[in-house]
């Protein structure tokens, strides 16, 4: 079965760094884009990032756009996020997803906090 497992998460202080990991299996990792997305307390889920199946990505929100960057290898089946000059804004739940066969797939999270 589908399985997308985020970790990487932990606490951080403000202008630190982390590199998120969103291992996948049960299904051809390379054939699909994975997205991130994150979740602040009290705040809608909001897309943060696609990476598409040949490895490019796009950032969606301009207060992320040059801080935020993802990739995969498809050799690993792993979908990464790498998270620069953190702020306390950027405090969430960072969750990862594929969609196939129109169903979309979630890893359980993984909590980033920003703090100093």
């Amino acid at each position: 079965q589908v399985q997308l497992v985020e970790s990487g998460g932990g606490l951080v202080q403000p202008g630190g760094s982390l590199r998120l990991s969103c291992a996948a299996s049960g299904f051809t990792f390379s054939n699909y884009p994975v997205s991130w997305y994150r979740q602040a307390p009290g705040k809608e889920r909001e897309l943060v990032a696609t990476i598409r199946t040949s490895g490019g990505s796009t950032v969606y929100e301009d207060s992320m756009k040059g801080r935020f960057t993802g990739s995969r290898d498809n050799a690993k089946n792993t979908a990464y996020l790498q998270m620069n000059s953190l702020k306390s804004e950027d405090t969430a739940v960072y969750y990862c997803t594929v969609t196939r066969q129109k169903t979309a797939y979630w890893g359980q999270g993984t909590q980033v906090t920003v703090s100093s």
